[in-house]
């Protein structure tokens, strides 16, 4: 049936054969030498692939389609000896004990087996695999222990399920899918429910559920659409028989998902679901510790939230099933997977994807994009916009697990405003607990806490402390009201015998809070009022909560059961779904803790920025380990507990902008390490990285040296103040991104591919990012080294300091690096609103304005400023704001005020600097008037003493 030209329903079975494609560009492993200025050679292909074509043909195009089947045949003949021979050859050197497999597993290239016995710590049999109906072939183990080609994998003719029925709604369709014959794992669910509802023109939603016996579902928020799109950028179509979707992007024909590649099984504790991908550059699936761009050579992520330091291969913190690819041509696509369930997710060279899920159902969105900008908007517009974060919280933050007392803690502030390095924010680890007890402060080591924050506040500084999920639960009755209110209450995870489960975490033998429970909420938000009664916070730190745990479950271990020891078991850290976390048969309010773990973050951040919000009626800051999608609009995030290494600080950048894939801008990561010890060297690198991390902590943990700025040497204390410097005066830059974010799903901190998507150089790049579409980072990396070399996409690119420009041709640049200095560049085109810093964001925000115009090669720029108090709850949706639009054209630059506020008569711009002015201007005039200005040999032209007030509009012309 056709349905608006936009689905097509397949033939009773795709017509499977294999077409060559044109060789996509894979990026070179190779290593760039360093040199001053080289064209990049754009990465070769390593070979051209086999990719199945999914798609049935439709009828008007069968004529065509004759030569093709005799072209198949040959392929296919080709495929078949090459296999055979080979399998031939293995089994001689072998002395033949092993009977031919059937030509249906022959036929299967290796990049294109889907696995069929994914189990770990399993030595998977011929006899094993064949049990489950399935294809076997051993194949060279590949070297260092890694899954490599798996012996045990699917044939084509393996049962899945069949389209019964597909029907018209209002939205889109709906569908009945019938397995006949049950797959291996236990509670097969025979009949399933397929829905598509065509959302808008750039976001086509596919759910497929029981269809006879409700599922846990995420309790997430999601739009609703109201209408079917009318002109959708793609079209689906469906196999029948097996079951499977295959959606195209119209304008190219691309095929962003074919799920005919491997059977949908769906049972109760086990679904999986695979998909062609159409090439090999794949990102996001977070939390992991990787490069930006994943490797499909077998590699597995796994989804489970854990506490664990970031280590290579590991489930680390947080959840995000959404995965970005940028196809050939420059165009991206998105996915997002709403299920919470553990996961695992299986990259293959085909290239190709399965997602495995051990409860939920299936509920998949995609985003059309075209750009990738516009994919994490339309990911966005579905989990929610992040939060518009408070001024000060895009200050510099500072911590350390460790200080001993708050004299201590306060010493090291009055430090660094003596040495005038700007500082925001003051934070505490849990040495400032009574025996690490939430909501409570020691009363020796920490007596004068209350008298730090209360100067902290005459200085225009903020306090932010640490909280834990887990609750003392072993002092006397009556001594601690936390544990026994929440137990009066009943506001804990429970086991299945209905008693709260107990842990044990800093404080000892825990409980932990059920924020699952509306009711834990108001409780969480009653703790927290008498606590800044005493010490009057301004934000909070959320750790330990995914949640950990120091034991496996609870003090009595876990019960037997399926949901301890599901049918399948990811590849989770520990081999268990409660190592070092809560028992997964827990109970809370809404469900058991086996749906609910990877939410727990989530979940507890929504509490804290609501009570945030009632305690102090501003603009919350929480910061929070453990993330899922939607959290952008309670929480930031920090990357864990990071070491003092140099290899920690690189894998800092593709960590923070896998977060602003996944909505979350306000990220970074611990400077200059969390464990070990830094040097003078690696700190100042770390610090000068660090200060253009979107969310900026320097953080250290005990038993180590100190690393805050005023413990070095003057040079490398002036390198790092000089950075901090730079990022203040960079604030309302920074501060109009976090608009543009909280506004419309913009990210902050950006890869380069994002702005230069048709240049295939920068798919691979993580060592340099921008902020916004134009400011370039190029930090350096590496121990011992005073040059940096880094990428310049096509266009002029001007020096942030001075304002030299480099016409880059798309090329690596090696530029000069000495410890005191880190290389920003200003895109052509841009126009940046900076600002005198100050050593507080409140004492930099009355500074006049300097605005940075980039010339274009057309002598054109943009740029705009959003400017607030900094603070207060919605200014923009209450129109408590200014926002103005800068502009370049003809050499006249127009500063036009689209709406004004009384902020922004508080505030001047003083100057402005003009990047790429070609010819000295003989005169310059202002609404009028003429102005004196300054000329350099670097055609930067400079007006000083405009005294412009921010609220009026004006026009500078230079003739």
């Amino acid at each position: 049936m056709q349905a608006g030209g936009e689905v097509g329903l397949g033939v009773s079975r795709f017509g499977r054969s294999w077409r060559k494609e044109s060789c996509v560009s894979y990026l070179s492993t190779r290593k760039m030498k360093s040199y001053q200025k080289l064209t990049t050679a754009v990465p070769q292909p390593a070979g051209c692939r086999l990719e199945e074509e999914g798609a049935a043909p439709k009828a008007a195009c069968r004529g065509k389609l004759a030569p093709w089947w005799v072209g198949s045949g040959l392929l296919v003949a080709a495929v078949l000896l090459s296999a055979v021979t080979v399998w031939v050859l293995r089994q001689v050197s072998r002395g033949w004990h092993v009977p031919a497999p059937p030509p249906k597993c022959l036929l299967v290239p290796e990049s294109h087996r889907f696995d069929c016995y994914p189990e770990r710590r399993v030595v998977v049999t011929q006899e094993l695999c064949e049990s489950r109906g399935c294809c076997f072939i051993e194949s060279s183990p590949p070297a260092g222990g890694k899954r490599g080609v798996p012996w045990c994998f699917y044939p084509r003719d393996f049962p899945s399920y069949t389209l019964q029925s597909l029907n018209q709604t209002a939205l889109g369709m709906v569908g009945l899918l019938v397995r006949r014959e049950k797959a291996y794992y236990p509670r097969d669910i025979e009949t399933l429910r397929l829905d598509v509802e065509f959302e808008t023109d750039t976001r086509l939603h596919l759910k497929i559920t029981d269809a006879a016996n409700p599922r846990y579902e995420v309790p997430l928020e999601v739009p609703q659409a109201m209408k079917r799109a009318e002109n959708p950028i793609y079209s689906v179509e469906f196999s029948r028989d097996p079951f499977g979707v295959l959606l195209r992007r119209r304008a190219t024909g691309t095929v962003l998902l074919n799920t005919t590649v491997a059977p949908l099984i769906f049972a109760d504790q086990f679904l999986q679901v695979s998909t062609a991908l159409p090439s090999p550059f794949l990102y996001g699936l977070g939390e992991h510790r990787s490069s930006l761009l994943h490797s499909l050579d077998w590699s597995t992520l796994t989804l489970w939230a854990r506490d664990v330091a970031p280590t290579e291969s590991f489930n680390l913190y947080g959840a995000h099933p959404f995965y970005l690819v940028m196809e050939q041509g420059g165009d991206a696509h998105g996915v997002f997977l709403l299920n919470s369930n553990a996961m695992e997710v299986a990259l293959q060279p085909a290239p190709a994807l399965t997602w495995r899920t051990i409860g939920g159902v299936l509920d998949f969105y995609i985003f059309l994009g075209p750009d990738p900008n516009m994919v994490i908007q339309q990911y966005q517009q579905v989990i929610g916009f992040p939060a518009m974060p408070p001024l000060w919280g895009l200050g510099f933050h500072l911590c350390r697990w460790g200080y001993g007392s708050s004299n201590e803690t306060w010493q090291t502030v009055k430090a660094m405003r003596n040495y005038q390095i700007p500082q925001d924010a003051q934070w505490n680890d849990i040495d400032y607990m009574d025996g690490y007890r939430d909501f409570t402060f020691d009363p020796e080591k920490f007596a004068s806490l209350p008298s730090l924050v209360e100067d902290l506040h005459k200085h225009g500084q903020r306090y932010v402390m640490i909280l834990d999920p887990g609750i003392s639960s072993t002092n006397p009755h009556g001594s601690y009201w936390p544990f026994d209110e929440g137990l009066r209450r009943g506001l804990f995870i429970n086991t299945t015998q209905g008693q709260p489960l107990i842990g044990q975490v800093w404080p000892g033998f825990t409980a932990f809070a059920d924020f699952s429970n509306q009711d834990a909420h108001q409780w969480w938000l009653e703790n927290l009022q008498r606590f800044h009664a005493q010490v009057p916070f301004d934000g909070l730190w959320i750790d330990m909560n995914e949640p950990s745990n120091f034991m496996d479950g609870s003090e009595e271990g876990c019960p037997p059961g399926d949901l301890e020891n599901p049918p399948y078991m990811p590849a989770v850290l520990g081999d268990s779904l409660s190592a070092k976390t809560v028992c997964a048969s827990a109970k809370q309010s809404i469900s058991v803790h086996y749906n609910l773990h990877n939410l727990y973050g989530l979940m507890e951040a929504k509490a804290t920025a609501s009570a945030l919000v009632q305690i102090r009626g501003k603009r919350p800051l929480v910061i929070s380990r453990s993330t899922f999608p939607s959290q952008g609009r309670y929480s930031g995030h920090w990357l864990g507990d990071n070491q003092s290494q140099w290899k920690d600080m690189y894998y800092s950048i593709p960590g923070l902008l896998s977060f602003s894939l996944f909505g979350i801008p306000l990220v970074g990561a611990d400077i200059c390490g969390f464990s070990g010890s830094a040097s003078e060297e690696l700190c100042t690198r770390w610090m000068q990285l660090g200060a253009f991390y979107p969310f900026a902590r320097n953080h250290n943990t005990q038993n180590e040296k100190a690393q805050d700025p005023t413990v070095f040497s003057p040079a490398a204390r002036t390198a790092m103040k000089d950075v901090l410097l730079t990022r203040y005066s960079l604030l309302p830059f920074l501060y109009t991104l976090f608009h543009r974010a909280h506004l419309q799903g913009d990210t902050v901190a950006r890869p380069l591919f994002f702005e230069f998507p048709q240049d295939v150089t920068t798919y691979g790049m993580d060592r340099q990012f921008l902020w916004g579409r134009s400011l370039l980072v190029t930090p350096v990396l590496e121990p011992g080294v005073d040059s940096v070399t880094g990428y310049f996409p096509r266009g002029v690119w001007y020096d942030f300091y001075t304002g030299s420009s480099v016409n880059s041709s798309g090329e690596m640049l090696k530029m000069s690096a000495p410890l005191d200095h880190l290389n920003l560049h200003v895109r052509e085109g841009a126009i940046l609103p900076t600002q005198k810093p100050g050593i507080t964001s409140e004492a930099s925000r009355g500074n006049p304005l300097r605005l940075i115009v980039a010339l274009s090669q057309s002598a054109t720029a943009w740029g705009d400023l959003f400017w607030d108090d900094g603070e207060s709850l919605d200014t923009f949706e209450r129109g408590s704001y200014s926002y103005l639009v800068f502009n370049v054209t003809q050499n006249v630059f127009t500063s036009t005020v689209l709406h004004a506020s009384a902020e922004a008569t508080y505030v001047t711009i003083d100057t402005l600097s003009i990047f790429g002015v070609w010819q000295p201007p003989s005169k310059v005039i202002l609404n009028g008037q003429e102005k004196p200005f300054s000329y350099l040999d670097n055609q930067v032209l400079t007006v000083s003493g405009l005294g412009l007030g921010l609220s009026q509009g004006f026009s500078l012309r230079w003739l």
